[in-house]
């Protein structure tokens, strides 16, 4: 509401990048599944998982029809949990330093 009043929408995106990652990785992986069933009969994946965060958790299985097979070892909750927040921290930096510049 408060981004609307000074006229900053397009702020909004960068600040939440991240969520909207999250919530674009399970459509992608939804709608391509779909699609992959209709076509080739058997549903391909993206991500081994998602939400985004649980495909980094995930070790890579053999023989599984996955487009994006990186990292192949799993990275551990707590180090994608801080590699997460700092991401975030960094964008709600960004937003703030675009928001003082304009």
């Amino acid at each position: 509401m408060f981004a609307i009043l000074i006229r900053k929408e397009l702020l909004i995106p960068v600040l939440c990048l991240v969520f909207f990652l999250e919530d674009v990785s399970v459509m992608l992986q939804v709608g391509y599944f779909k699609y992959t069933k209709k076509k080739y009969g058997e549903g391909r994946r993206i991500f081994k998982m998602t939400p985004l965060h649980h495909h980094f958790q995930k070790p890579l299985e053999a023989g599984s029809n996955v487009l994006w097979k990186h990292p192949v070892n799993p990275i551990p909750e707590s180090k994608i949990v801080v590699r997460f927040w700092i991401v975030g921290i960094l964008l709600a930096a960004l937003t703030f330093v675009t928001l003082k510049i304009r």
